[in-house]
């Protein structure tokens, strides 16, 4: 196992440098980047200027302006000094090897437009997806499990039929939508306003007493944990559910069975422990998965400044120091997340050896 550990480490550093070869390269392509944006907002702030009769020469002018859309005008020394700021004065391989290079070190730099080291900004945003995820994942596991095993045992009956109808509906409504229509319904929009449609807490959280906090914040989270835990538990449940129906089917159940034991130790004693291997081994993977994704449009319906949220903020504004670094950084998650289901694997069934199968 310790030579497919080493191999497995190994493997990570060209598929990391991969992952972020093909960003970097698809990021040169793509138009209006950060010297762009300067521009269109010096430019911007100029025609208001002019408008409103103020007069206010915010934009150098005199020059050609380079080859930046709507430079025109602009004192080529100007362009250079922008250009030199965000890094641009280099070739793209050198900044490229430079970025990997201080990325290896987890040194990611600056953000372009905030003043502040994106380290810093993800530590910031980091409460707001910890507090969906780990609840997500809390709830998610404690309705799925109980009511994936509940349906195994109860296979095509009326309770079977009705919940995968109840759970094949929710998840094929988009969590946006579905997100609006508790809005309408639960904050305000139309019917009641029981709920707050801003923050993961009230302005005066910090007054209120550990009691009131405690209610304060879930009064926050209850309207967006419920729009993603529509779709989140939907597939560990038929997972679940599909488990545990092939090994109910095998023949060690059947011999079991013929045993005299009861069917809730046959279930809970026999089947638990092998149906159970597929959705353990996925733990990690959906951990990663409710902190890091799925959230981004949940997070602006109910204005949450999360990791989803600052990366979109980001793309948009073409702030690449945090689109890279939170590229990076999810990346290699993943890279050490499917290790670690691997050996959860190994844990759960010693029959399972990967050292005698090829990487």
């Amino acid at each position: 196992m310790g030579a497919y550990i080493l191999r497995r480490l190994l493997l990570m550093i060209p598929t990391i440098i991969g992952i972020m070869a093909i960003s970097f390269a698809v990021i040169q392509f793509a138009p209006g980047g950060p010297v762009e944006q300067v521009i269109a907002d010096l430019t911007n702030a100029a025609g208001s200027d002019r408008l409103s009769g103020t007069g206010g020469d915010l934009v150098p002018g005199g020059g050609e302006g380079g080859s930046y859309r709507g430079a025109q005008g602009l004192d080529p020394e100007f362009i250079a000094k922008l250009e030199k700021q965000f890094g641009f004065d280099k070739p793209p391989l050198e900044r490229f090897l430079g970025m990997m290079w201080n990325y290896a070190r987890f040194d990611f730099g600056e953000s372009f437009f905030r003043n502040t080291s994106v380290v810093d900004l993800i530590i910031e945003k980091m409460p707001v997806s910890i507090s969906l995820g780990v609840w997500i994942l809390i709830f998610s596991y404690a309705i799925s499990i109980p009511l994936g095993i509940r349906k195994a045992v109860s296979d095509g009956s009326t309770f079977d039929v009705w919940t995968s109808g109840v759970i094949i509906v929710g998840y094929a409504v988009p969590s946006f939508l579905f997100a609006i229509l508790l809005i309408v319904i639960f904050a305000g929009g139309s019917f009641f306003d029981w709920f707050p449609l801003r923050g993961l807490v009230s302005d005066n959280f910090h007054a209120l007493p550990w009691y009131q906090k405690i209610l304060d914040y879930f009064w926050h989270m209850t309207l967006p944990l419920i729009t993603l835990l529509l779709s989140a538990f939907a597939t560990t449940t038929l997972l679940t559910k599909n488990s545990f129906i092939d090994e109910i089917k095998k023949q060690y159940v059947t011999t079991a069975r013929a045993k005299g034991l009861t069917e809730r130790k046959v279930l809970y004693g026999h089947v638990f422990r092998n149906a159970m291997l597929i959705i353990i081994a996925g733990f990690p993977g959906a951990f990663i998965s409710a902190f890091f994704t799925g959230s981004l449009l949940i997070e602006y319906i109910f204005s949450l400044d999360g990791l989803g949220r600052l990366g979109y903020d980001a793309v948009v504004k073409r702030d690449y120091p945090i689109v890279f670094a939170t590229l990076y950084i999810f990346s290699l998650m993943g890279l050490f997340v499917s290790l670690i289901s691997d050996l959860i694997y190994t844990w759960v069934d010693p029959r399972i050896d990967f050292e005698r199968r090829d990487v």
